[in-house]
């Protein structure tokens, strides 16, 4: 049995999955670990573009987009590790990031999962690293913006639990599927991902179940890069529509027979904040397309050959940076011919 299984699915982001697996295979070193690709019917090519340059990876090819719950569940029914990783295709995984979190669930037989130190493109900690379950109140808190005046609040800020230490490695109650590692065991006792989450939600769906379970979940202090959702057009309708549906989804499924008198207002403030940020889209495309967009500050990148090049290294500088003024992670690639910037791929060639 291998110690660790990595599950990677993938909708046209072929560059951004290579410098993943390159990554993957270098956090692989001391494991036994298997990795799996489920492409959800791209149309840029990554099969074949990939399938060519990782011949020791599984992939498994689907005719049309599944889902990424259910494109989980086809890998995960496949695999053969004792702990099972879902991770992003837009992720770069530190060296030692996998190994510290296998000997920390080989440690913690409790623990039914971990989560890590996801970073953004400039470095800074990025707050959806460990979260707390968005129960009615906790929503509230978070929607209403008392999660953002009083950030360190165990009351009020418990959505993001910025009142923890981001250097220790501390319980949490929901782990993000950008980097979600997983006991087999315990996924196998409280079931895989629920498919009528077809993209968001599954994450908080399946951290709820393990703590009902009776297992703890996990945050780490072992980083990864996030470039944050590169397979998702975030500007279209259909990306708020599917957003926030999930959270209904989820209210609908753990909390609509408790909270029954509070699940007409819960569904109305999803739609209002649904409503609101359809207006914010359309506002900035108008303004877009009258060319007058909001004045945004100049960007500054820090470069570096990803071939030549460790993650932990730019992670490291990355994390370095001032506060005041951070540069945004530029990857390049002579060998894929790439250059990689947030929302931009570029070809060298």
């Amino acid at each position: 049995m291998a110690d660790l299984s990595v599950i990677i699915v993938s909708y046209n982001v072929k560059y951004h999955l290579e410098q993943c697996l390159h990554s993957v295979q270098a956090a692989s070193e001391g494991l036994n670990v298997e990795v799996w690709v489920v492409d959800n019917a791209s149309t840029d090519g990554s099969f074949r573009y990939l399938h060519e340059r990782f011949p020791q990876v599984h992939f498994i090819q689907n005719e049309e987009n599944v889902g990424f719950s259910r494109a989980n569940n086809q890998a995960i029914e496949k695999s053969a590790g004792r702990y099972i990783l879902l991770l992003n295709p837009d992720t770069l995984v530190a060296e030692e990031t996998l190994l510290a979190s296998v000997r920390f669930l080989d440690a913690h037989p409790q623990a039914g999962g971990c989560g890590v130190r996801m970073l953004n493109p400039d470095g800074s900690f990025a707050p959806e690293s460990r979260r707390g379950l968005p129960t009615p109140f906790t929503s509230f808190c978070k929607m209403s913006g008392l999660g953002s005046l009083f950030p360190r609040s165990r009351t009020f800020g418990r959505y993001y639990m910025r009142y923890l230490d981001v250097d220790q490695p501390n319980p949490i109650e929901v782990i993000s599927g950008a980097y979600f590692m997983v006991r087999r065991s315990a996924l196998d006792a409280v079931g895989h991902l629920d498919e009528d989450f077809f993209m968001y939600g599954e994450d908080i769906d399946l951290s709820y179940r393990l703590l009902r379970g009776g297992w703890q979940n996990w945050y780490l202090p072992q980083p990864i890069l996030h470039y944050k959702g590169e397979s998702t057009v975030k500007s279209s309708f259909r990306y708020v529509h599917v957003f926030y549906n999930a959270m209904l989804i989820f209210f609908n499924k753990h909390y609509r027979r408790r909270y029954r008198l509070l699940g007409l207002l819960i569904r109305l403030a999803v739609y209002v904040r649904a409503f609101l940020d359809v207006c914010l889209r359309v506002w900035y495309q108008l303004r877009v397309a009258l060319h007058c967009p909001p004045r945004e500050r100049p960007v500054e990148y820090m470069q570096y050959d990803i071939d030549e090049t460790s993650v932990s290294h730019i992670l490291s500088a990355l994390q370095a940076q001032p506060h005041g003024r951070r540069r945004v992670l530029e990857l390049c690639s002579p060998k894929a011919g790439v250059r990689i910037r947030p929302g931009e791929v570029v070809c060298l060639c």
